[in-house]
């Protein structure tokens, strides 16, 4: 059964189970629900929930063992002769799999048989040309060893999928029968509902704390590699990036110091465009506009928030960067010959910078609006003009909610990609010149991982190496904004 199919029976199922929980309930108190411990309603929610959240749980648990352990089967039918060479073992176990979709495709369009798919009898150079009829075309390199793991690992898991289904459904046939069997006047239904749903809170809350600590350790793994690779030093204090894609890292420049600069000094152009407009926006929208234009601007500034990143990048390649190509290239309109191309530090950093307005904004006017209005009214009261107060009074008391959203938006920066890759170019260079070709971490993480360079080698790895350093800079300044916000909420509560 397909997992769409099975996840709509248990959701049908559980739908039954919440009708049926509910009329239970109102049968055992005669129709006065006053006697029940509960509302009906949580006799359902508790009679959906026993058949819905075992049999989820164990679909999610399965899904996630189940090519472990299909992958290790498979492994050891593959021997070393059928590893090309320079290659890997997961690069034959993505043939494998490839070949056994294939052989789904198939079967389905009736090229195969499923006796034919699955016996490993079946000749190699027929399931070839039963493939290709079928548009499934085998490279040369496709050994016959790799035909018979993919027959394997299709049965291993047509096999692995039909145990799940039929545990799944055992499992939430159980659950619905013993939530109705539970089902009685005196049974504590709101208590037990209540502990799932904050089950289900704690279960949200621990889903993305485990992926943050995932996704840095996958990092720390691959970085560990890479620097028995490449020395630590060199990359780290290197000023030259230069990957020379040679295999094993030969003749390949590493340091990073040009990337973290082209990372630092665009970041800085979108901050000098973004920090004046946000703030100056945000002490109007709050301290000046009326109800009706604040109403209305506010929504449309955070629009800029909604705008995906290669529109943005876009704009930069097609519109920004030939404007300023017309105003500061060779026989532009001011003719200083500063910009070459269209493509620079500060194309980049102008359109990041607009990108930027929203989240200083809006972070901002939420900031200035939580000072007392009894400091506003104090400082007038004193004889204080509208503008001496904002200067005086409104921003020093926010300053610290201020610093804190400049550095989130700049943490923004720091991570942004599309628009650095459109709008910057890929030079790694150090340059103090604004109009020059620059590239970020960033860029630089998306190609060296699209190419043909082997995933085992430094040219590869340095990405992770890359990303962890990235990761670092831009969790420092995520703590230290969270921290100085928390610092200034708690001052003002």
């Amino acid at each position: 059964m397909p997992l769409i199919w099975l996840l709509a029976a248990i959701l049908a199922l559980a739908l039954v189970g919440y009708v049926l929980g509910r009329v239970r309930a109102k049968a055992q108190a005669k129709g006065d629900i006053r006697d029940l411990h509960s509302l009906p309603v949580y006799y359902g929610t508790n009679a959906a929930l026993a058949t819905m959240v075992p049999a989820l749980l164990l679909i999610v648990v399965w899904l996630l063992v189940q090519p472990l352990i299909i992958n290790g089967q498979v492994l050891s039918m593959i021997p070393e002769s059928a590893i090309p060479e320079g290659g890997s073992l997961g690069l034959v176990m993505s043939d494998v799999r490839r070949v056994a979709d294939g052989l789904d495709i198939a079967v389905e369009q009736g090229a195969m048989t499923v006796e034919q798919a699955a016996s490993i009898r079946t000749e190699f150079t027929d399931v070839r040309e039963r493939l290709g009829a079928v548009g499934v075309a085998l490279g040369s390199n496709v050994e016959p060893e790799v035909l018979l793991a993919a027959q394997r690992y299709r049965v291993l898991s047509a096999t692995g999928n039909l145990m799940m289904t039929i545990a799944a459904l055992l499992l939430a046939v159980g659950g619905f029968l013993l939530a109705l069997r539970m089902t009685h006047r005196d049974f504590r239904a709101r208590n037990v509902v209540e502990r799932a749903v904050l089950m289900l809170l704690i279960g949200a809350a621990s889903i993305a704390i485990l992926t943050t600590i995932g996704i840095l350790f996958s990092l720390i793994f691959n970085t560990v590699e890479f620097f028995r690779l490449y020395p630590a030093a060199e990359f780290f204090f290197g000023s030259t990036w230069a990957p020379s894609f040679s295999g094993r890292g030969g003749g390949s420049e590493l340091g990073v110091l040009p990337l973290l600069w082209g990372t630092l000094y665009i970041s800085i152009v979108a901050l000098a465009v973004a920090v004046p407009i946000g703030l100056f926006a945000a002490i109007y929208l709050s301290e000046y506009a009326p109800p009706v234009v604040r109403s209305v601007a506010k929504p449309l500034i955070e629009v800029l928030a909604g705008i995906p990143t290669i529109v943005y990048g876009l704009f930069a390649l097609l519109t920004v960067g030939p404007l300023l190509v017309e105003v500061f290239g060779e026989g532009g309109f001011l003719g200083v010959g500063w910009m070459q191309g269209g493509t620079a530090v500060m194309t980049a950093g102008l359109v990041m910078g607009i990108m930027l307005i929203p989240f200083v904004s809006s972070l901002s006017d939420d900031i200035i609006n939580a000072v007392p209005q009894a400091m506003r009214d104090g400082s007038l009261g004193l004889g204080a003009t509208p503008s001496e107060t904002i200067r005086q009074v409104v921003l020093p008391a926010a300053l610290p909610g201020i610093v804190g959203a400049i550095l989130l938006a700049a943490s923004r920066a720091i991570g942004e990609t599309m628009i650095v890759v459109l709008g910057a170019g890929a030079a790694a260079r150090l340059s103090l010149n604004p109009f020059e070709a620059m590239t970020t971490v960033t860029a630089k993480i998306v190609s060296q991982l699209t190419g043909d360079s082997d995933f085992a080698s430094p040219e590869a790895l340095v990405a992770f190496a890359l990303g962890i350093t990235l990761f670092v800079i831009t969790l420092g300044l995520n703590v230290l904004a969270l921290y100085i916000v928390r610092k200034y909420r708690e001052q003002y509560e």
